[in-house]
């Protein structure tokens, strides 16, 4: 199947409320706890930058697993920001968790360089996906710990469908069009792969952790 891009920004008020009420619980944590699998012993205590953060569930979550870092969060959508931010008001954390509003690649970062760069789920809303490559490169520190995630394209538009039902059955239909049309937007595999070479990332491990997604990891 080939790829069906869609929207790099979802900025509609009632899609960032059915994002931030929905129970993304399950993938934002295994995002967290692959984190700490794939950088076992790693102590992060300086800044952390999360490229397309949405309504912030995983800085906060990141935050408060490594409690002497600080993050960054940038979405392109000011409608999620705004809900990540309550969020972030209503845990106490607006002294280590900072959300901007920007568009890779032009993005005004408050510090040049970070200790570790995330990213879920935003790789599959970019046309150009080396806006993001370059952007981490640029960011990073010499030995900066990366963690990207996202969906990977499946093999057509049925699979995409059974995938839609099998995990968000119960969930309000704009959320379960979005999650379709995201497998259609996303990239395979092999096409990730080819995007790292591109970048000079090559050295980053790819690794498929569900039917649906995949992982980017390493050290800059």
């Amino acid at each position: 199947m080939k790829r069906v891009p869609e929207p790099e920004i979802m900025n509609g008020w009632e899609q960032a409320k059915a994002y931030a009420m929905a129970d993304f619980k399950a993938p934002n944590q295994m995002f967290v706890d692959l984190f700490v699998r794939n950088f076992f012993g790693l102590q992060v205590t300086g800044p952390v930058l999360d490229l397309g953060c949405g309504p912030a569930d995983i800085p906060i979550r990141f935050a408060l697993q490594y409690p002497q870092c600080r993050v960054c969060g940038v979405d392109g959508a000011e409608a999620m920001l705004e809900y990540g931010r309550q969020s972030i008001n209503d845990r106490d954390l607006g002294d280590r968790i900072t959300l901007i509003e920007g568009i890779l690649p032009n993005i005004t970062l408050p510090l040049d360089n970070y200790d570790a760069l995330l990213s879920n789920s935003l790789l599959h809303h970019l046309d150009d996906p080396q806006v993001m490559w370059r952007t981490i490169k640029e960011c990073g520190k010499k030995d900066a710990a990366v963690l990207i995630m996202d969906l990977f394209r499946p093999a057509g538009r049925e699979e995409a469908r059974k995938i839609v039902e099998k995990y968000s059955a119960n969930e309000p239909a704009i959320l379960k069009e979005d999650f379709y049309h995201s497998l259609l937007a996303a990239y395979s595999l092999d096409e990730v792969k080819k995007q790292l070479e591109t970048a000079e990332l090559a050295h980053l491990n790819i690794e498929q952790t569900s039917d649906r997604h995949f992982i980017a990891s390493g050290f800059l």
